[in-house]
């Protein structure tokens, strides 16, 4: 069969894979820059079609709530929001996590802290890698950097979300959400029934007793032998995370002297940076980390050991930085260049904080 190809922003993008991806629920609130989304899906009317429900909370909390009891009926359910909003879901995020349930959300992040501006950012990586919530606990974190991956990366979210029982992030910004370019549609998944779920997924969803026994969805544990138990549970789907689910995209990386460290649209902005340097004989690479969680850490500490130098470039005061740091254990120097609140670099801004950073500085 022929490939769907259209011309899509972001955002828009996001509310095709949702209902193509078999989603049976999306409830959310517009905050700019990602308003696009839930617009996008009452233009689609998919409750018509599919039976999704698409419904706008009346909060981010309200939002957020609804995707915890749409989850815990084992139902494929997502959300989507901006910065401030979703600092406003943190606590369900963390109830959803401690209650091992699976959802998808979408930040499109803008500038802060506080209300800030609209314009894109990327210093929710905190909120997001170091958990966006209270407690021991991490959600999967994936970094697109095109319009095809905010497509694409909704249907491994979903497929991460289930295997793991664990909400996962996919952490966009505003550049992405709102700009536009060609992408291929897959064909729609089957949405699955009660008696799939189970079969599929396991008993663990509330999906009527079928002569089975009562199922009970919680995060509250009394008792700190029990939570104790349940925190080592968690860790352990965390450490098979970081031995499996680690991506990344390598770039010029095999006869460099020095890498970039970069991901979404700053990892775009980087590799032209790289190709600028590259022209003028400096052998450069970048790494784009496409999980942010479970962090490339393998990959980074190998490059430490053969590169003069790395430089983390983000659209943030410096976040990522420090575990690329980590990763590269001291071995070589680490720089940081970035602009923030809602500023955006330019290739030619990175490729002198290369030259001013690091090159300069061994010549």
């Amino acid at each position: 069969m022929k490939q769907e190809v259209r011309l899509m922003k972001g955002n828009e993008v996001i509310a095709e894979a949702a209902v193509r991806a078999g989603c049976d629920a999306y409830f959310g609130y517009p905050i700019t820059p990602q308003t696009e989304v839930i617009e996008t899906l009452m233009e689609m009317r998919p409750w018509e079609t599919t039976g999704m429900v698409v419904l706008q909370a009346e909060s981010e909390i309200a939002s957020i709530n609804m995707v915890y009891g749409a989850a815990a009926c084992g139902k494929k359910v997502m959300t989507s929001s901006s910065s401030p909003g979703i600092s406003l879901m943190g606590e369900g995020i963390s109830y959803m996590a401690g209650a091992q349930l699976p959802c998808v959300i979408l930040n499109v992040q803008r500038g802060g802290p506080g209300l800030g501006t609209i314009q894109p950012a990327q210093s929710d990586y905190f909120q997001a890698i170091k958990a966006g919530g209270h407690g021991d606990f991490r959600m999967l974190v994936l970094a697109p950097n095109s319009v095809q991956e905010m497509y694409d990366h909704v249907f491994l979210a979903f497929e991460l979300a289930f295997r793991y029982r664990n909400p996962v992030m996919i952490l966009s910004d505003g550049v992405i959400g709102q700009m536009m370019e060609k992408v291929e549609l897959s064909e729609a998944v089957r949405r699955l029934t009660d008696e799939e779920v189970t079969e599929r997924y396991g008993d663990w969803a509330l999906t009527g007793r079928h002569h089975r026994n009562r199922n009970i969805v919680t995060s509250v544990q009394l008792d700190p032998h029990i939570q104790e138990g349940v925190n080592d549970t968690l860790l352990e789907k965390y450490r098979r995370a970081e031995r499996e689910e680690v991506r990344y995209e390598s770039t010029d990386c095999d006869d460099a002297d020095y890498v970039i460290v970069a991901y979404g649209s700053a990892a775009r902005i980087s590799s032209k940076a790289v190709e600028m340097a590259r022209e003028e004989g400096h052998r450069v690479g970048l790494l784009r980390p496409i999980t942010l969680y479970p962090f490339p850490t393998a990959p980074i500490r190998e490059l430490a050991g053969r590169v003069k130098g790395i430089l983390t470039v983000e659209m943030s005061t410096g976040q990522m930085v420090e575990d690329v740091r980590l990763s590269a254990g001291c071995s070589v120097p680490v720089e940081y260049y970035g602009r923030y609140g809602g500023m955006i670099p330019t290739p030619g801004e990175v490729y002198e904080a290369l030259k001013t950073l690091l090159i300069e500085k061994q010549a």
